[in-house]
Order: C-alpha cells, then structure tokens, then sequence
C-alpha cells in the first residue's frame, strides 16, 4: 500500500530526530513538573531518593507468581524520588515529591517520538493555513492528554500517592473530585495515542494521494 510506504519512508527518514526529541520530551517534562511543584508550594525540595530499579524488578519477578500481577506492579516501580519532607513530625513526612518512573518515562519518549513525527509530516504537507493550524491543534491536544496523564506528583493531600490527578488538585480541583477522575487515566492517555496515530495516517495519506490535474483550456483548432 502506498500510504504504508509513505509511511515507512518517513520513519526511516526521521528516526533520529524522532529518538531525540523523544529523549528531550521525557526529560523537559520531569523538569516542568519539579518547577509547578516548587511554584505551588513556594518551597524547593530537601531530599532526593535513589531506587535500585533493576533489582525490584528482579525481586518482583522472582516473588510474584502470577504473570499478571508481575507487570502493573512493575509499572508503578519507581526510580528516583525529589520532594520536600516536613521534619516536624517525628522521623519526618513527605509533603509533595516528583516520582521519577521508568515505566511513565517511555510514554513520554514514545509521545515526543509520536510528536516529532506529526511535525515533520506537516512541514511537508501542502494543505491551507487554517487546515494546517487545525492540524497542528489536534497535535498539541493529543499530546496534552497523554502528557497530563502520566504525571507523576505526590501530595500528602492526596494520599501521597504519585498520580496525574494531583496535578487537577494543584490546579483547585477539588481532591475528592480529582481523585476520583484518577481511573480515566489511561482511557484519556489511551485517547490522546489514538488521536495523534490518526493525524499520523492522515497526513501520510495526504501525502501519498495523487495531486489534483487541472484541466487546461481546450487549444483553438
């Protein structure tokens, strides 16, 4: 199929550009998340915790007997935690914190991947500025879903739990209310991959499609 090779022709052409602005997407949005923290609470964080990943992994592994169970749990396994402790009570409490998460990490590299392709195949697409800015907004909202979804703060207020809802709680949603939109989470991630996959075959489409032939005056005889 032609739109298949369309396709395949600018994943070759754009995987490198694609990799790195994966790599960038995923780290950029670590360090936007730590700054809405400090800029909420008014306060830098005071303690930074590293997790032996690889070896949880292991241990999850070996101690879970159910291959179901095995992977949400590695899922949710974190890697680094910054936040501000609260001192005030005994050993101390964790008051918010940015959960670094291998598992989030990788949705967010495949999202900035998704994103650069969407870019390139637009800068190449020949369509009016109105479609091209409806275009480009359908990429900045399937983004925004999958981006918002796999937030990864903490806020005692809620639980302490690491979710994308304490970012809606941040913001003034109330916490009972945010939390419990917490299980569309990945319906709206889910949503957001599907909408830019679909802008993706779109304009691959459109660039495959044969250009219109005008049809010239007939010549005087």
């Amino acid at each position: 199929m032609a739109l298949l090779r369309t396709l395949w022709t600018d994943l070759r052409a754009n995987w490198k550009t694609m990799v790195v602005h994966g790599l960038i997407f995923a780290l950029v949005f670590q360090v936007f998340m730590m700054l809405a923290l400090i800029l909420r609470f008014q306060a830098f964080p005071n303690y930074v915790t590293f997790y032996d990943w690889i070896g949880n992994v292991s241990w999850i592994v070996q101690s879970t007997p159910a291959w179901s169970d095995i992977l949400p749990i590695i899922w949710e396994e974190w890697l680094i935690e910054i936040g501000k402790m609260n001192y005030d009570y005994g050993t101390g409490i964790s008051e918010w914190s940015l959960n670094v998460v291998p598992s989030r990490l990788l949705v967010l590299f495949a999202l900035g991947a998704m994103v650069s392709l969407c870019l390139a195949l637009l800068r190449r697409d020949s369509c009016e500025a109105g479609a091209s800015t409806t275009l480009r907004a359908t990429t900045g909202f399937g983004a925004l879903l999958v981006a918002m979804t796999n937030a990864t703060m903490s806020w005692v207020v809620c639980c302490a739990t690491p979710s994308w809802v304490v970012g809606l709680a941040m913001l003034g949603l109330g916490v009972s209310t945010s939390l419990a939109l917490e299980t569309m989470g990945p319906v709206l991630s889910g949503a957001g991959f599907g909408l830019l996959f679909a802008l993706i075959l779109v304009l691959a489409w459109r660039k495959c499609r044969p250009a219109p032939v005008s049809e010239g005056e007939p010549a005087n005889a």
